[in-house]
């Protein structure tokens, strides 16, 4: 048995050659399926900031009947920037269950890009109003771009686009990104521009509020995507309490989330929704809203259908793992 242990090795190359919108958001569906139906365990998440400045954490989960185990290290290294390199980093490992030897190794960054996308594009299919055209989002990097990539997959009438950028400034490299998929402007007041959005996307550090609570107007939608370690928001005092909210899962939405600075507020979990445990009637005027915490059991179901697709493809770099 030694002499047969490999571990498949995959970089962002490999991730990238293999991850396809359709099969990412097939995947998430599926983790917030299993996790509604408590066939998928999510184990308790480590999250703490370091003396570097960074933030590390860990979020571990498994599928005990589909042979399912692994985790996510992941942070936050904003002094990055600086030295050319991405702040995010993450790397997922699956794991055989019946032995703990390692699996696959794969290139993280891409699968929590993905993944997240995947999620808020899922949440805008259960709670945005159908016919919902203005969109408006915080934040020009990474997750917000694939948040917008998203939201075009799956809100068909969406006819601009808006963005408020951290220095309120114009980023050419974001408006070229979308450019001929449909009108994009920076806005120069956030307010306003929540005020004239039927859907608001919130994909930023999570320093503060982002806009007043009043801006929002009846029948809007919010995926709030930066809150994920504590101490972290992006909504403002008093807004969860008059919203229809939905969580990915709520001990999460309450230790690291938007829930954290609410925590009493009454929550439906969007696996819920998609399993029909639970419903949620949609009156035109409602204000929804969509924490999204991040789950492990997103970070293995998309890793496994890397895994499965890389090794079928004779992708990575298959290195010899004895005992």
């Amino acid at each position: 048995m030694s002499s047969e242990s490999r571990l498949l090795m995959l970089n962002a190359e490999a991730v990238a050659a293999v991850l396809q919108p359709d099969d990412v958001l097939a995947a998430v569906r599926r983790a917030f399926v299993l996790h509604s139906e408590e066939q998928g365990r999510v184990f308790p998440v480590i999250r703490e900031r370091l003396i570097t400045g960074g933030v590390f954490g860990i979020k571990a989960g498994d599928v005990q009947a589909e042979g399912l185990l692994g985790f996510k290290a992941a942070g936050f290294w904003p002094a990055n920037r600086p030295l050319g390199g991405e702040p995010h980093q993450a790397t997922v490992m699956l794991i055989d269950p019946a032995t703990g030897r390692p699996v696959c190794v794969i290139d993280g960054n891409a699968i929590t890009t993905a993944r997240t996308g995947a999620a808020g594009a899922i949440g805008l299919q259960q709670l945005a109003r159908a016919d919902s055209r203005r969109l408006c989002v915080f934040g020009t990097g990474v997750q917000a771009r694939v948040q917008v990539d998203f939201a075009l997959r799956v809100l068909p009438h969406l006819d601009s686009l808006c963005y408020v950028s951290a220095d309120r400034r114009r980023d050419e490299d974001f408006e070229r990104r979308f450019a001929g998929r449909l009108p994009v402007a920076c806005a120069a007041d956030a307010d306003s521009a929540v005020a004239r959005s039927d859907v608001i996307i919130t994909a930023t550090p999570g320093g503060g509020p982002l806009f007043a609570a009043d801006a929002l107007k009846p029948g809007a939608h919010v995926n709030c995507v930066g809150a994920d370690t504590r101490g972290k928001r992006e909504l403002p005092d008093g807004l969860l309490q008059r919203v229809r909210l939905v969580v990915d899962d709520r001990v999460q939405s309450r230790q690291i989330g938007e829930s954290q600075w609410a925590p009493d507020t009454a929550c439906v979990a969007i696996g819920d929704l998609l399993t029909g445990k639970a419903r949620l009637a949609r009156a035109p005027d409602d204000i929804t809203v969509f924490d999204l915490t991040g789950l492990a059991l997103q970070d293995l179901t998309v890793a496994r259908l890397i895994h499965e697709k890389a090794r079928d493809g004779g992708l990575g770099v298959d290195v010899h793992w004895p005992w």
